[in-house]
């Protein structure tokens, strides 16, 4: 994704190329094909949404065709992991390779044990403390009850991304706000939630016998197999 203009330009596919995804379940497909997929463009050459997909589709207001919709369809039926996954951007983890994720980001910590070393920050613990009473939460109620709304703690936004990168909450769905008519209106609010509520405890840290190192290793090779001509200094930068 370029900007001109002050316009995001993306950097995909013709219609005509046999090789962009056209649907929701194409992508569900493909990302369990490869096992994880960033939303954009990065250090990877093709290894993106953005670049197996038509560049014109992207919020163009056609539905089905938007590649920026589908995120809501796919977080809602709950067969990928989505979220800010990769260098603090959006991207997807099949259900396979979650588990690899979670050991080699949380470095064999689960978050409480994380919290008491000192290696979590105050802000993450109130937002995981308010997540764990509940299945999910809308960002915007999500941000009142772990006290970063008006006049209280400040860096909501990185807190929630940290702990997304770390794999210790995941976004479960997208619904709009509704008025007092019950009357949908606005923008499409992400729902978070704890990973193991997600995908359950057991599974989430079934990896963590592997440790970390041997994790990433597995995560790197197995990107390395699917694009050769990539770096392991450029796998390495879009996994981390």
């Amino acid at each position: 994704m370029i900007t001109i203009d002050g316009k995001w330009i993306m950097e995909g596919l013709s219609r005509s190329d046999s090789r962009r995804i056209k649907t929701s379940q194409e992508l569900v497909d493909y990302v369990n094909e490869v096992g994880f997929l960033p939303l954009f463009k990065n250090s990877v050459k093709g290894f993106s949404v953005e670049e197996m997909t038509a560049s014109d589709s992207w919020w163009a207001g056609v539905p089905g065709e938007d590649p920026w919709e589908w995120r809501e369809v796919i977080a809602a039926e709950g067969n990928l992991a989505y979220g800010k996954l990769f260098g603090n951007r959006a991207g997807y983890i099949s259900k396979e390779w979650y588990p690899y994720f979670a050991s080699y980001r949380r470095d064999g910590y689960d978050f409480d044990s994380r919290y008491e070393d000192g290696l979590a920050s105050h802000r993450t613990k109130r937002i995981m403390d308010v997540l764990s009473i509940y299945d999910m939460l809308p960002s915007n109620e999500l941000r009142v009850m772990a006290g970063f709304g008006v006049g209280g703690e400040k860096g909501y936004e990185g807190a929630l991304t940290s702990l997304q990168m770390q794999t210790y909450i995941t976004i479960r769905c997208f619904k709009k706000r509704t008025n007092k008519k019950n009357v949908e209106y606005g923008w499409p609010v992400a729902y978070y939630s704890i990973s193991e509520k997600l995908f359950g405890e057991d599974y989430v840290r079934s990896a963590y016998k592997y440790g970390t190192d041997e994790c990433k290793a597995r995560i790197m090779d197995h990107l390395a197999k699917r694009y050769p001509d990539a770096t392991r200094k450029e796998i390495e930068k879009v996994i981390k």
